[in-house]
């Protein structure tokens, strides 16, 4: 099992996961942060870290993100790693609490 970063961290991009992360399984797009995979070692850790609760176990993950699953597999396949928390997007906190955002998703 792996975790799945998913819509919620979409223009947000708060990195308090990666500070918790011992592995350093997260890459970094534009506006989003995603899990590689193969990386994760389900810690658990960065879930509670997460200030808009958009991680969660594969086996978790809503019905309504699980898209989620294979768009952070594949993306983590080309995005860089992300080893050190970064500020926020600076509008990131307008972003919180909006829905539907996966149209957003830069890749």
């Amino acid at each position: 099992m792996t975790y799945v970063v998913t819509e919620s961290c979409i223009k947000c991009k708060y990195t308090d996961c990666v500070d918790v992360c011992p592995v350093d399984c997260f890459r970094e797009g534009p506006n989003m942060l995603v899990i590689d995979p193969d990386e994760c070692i389900d810690c658990t850790l960065c879930v509670a870290e997460c200030p808009v609760e958009a991680i969660f176990a594969e086996d978790d993950v809503p019905e309504n993100q699980r898209k989620f699953i294979p768009i952070n597999a594949e993306l983590a396949k080309g995005w860089k790693p992300i080893i050190a928390r970064k500020p926020a997007p600076a509008d990131a906190d307008d972003w919180t609490k909006v829905k539907d955002k996966a149209h957003l998703l830069e890749k």
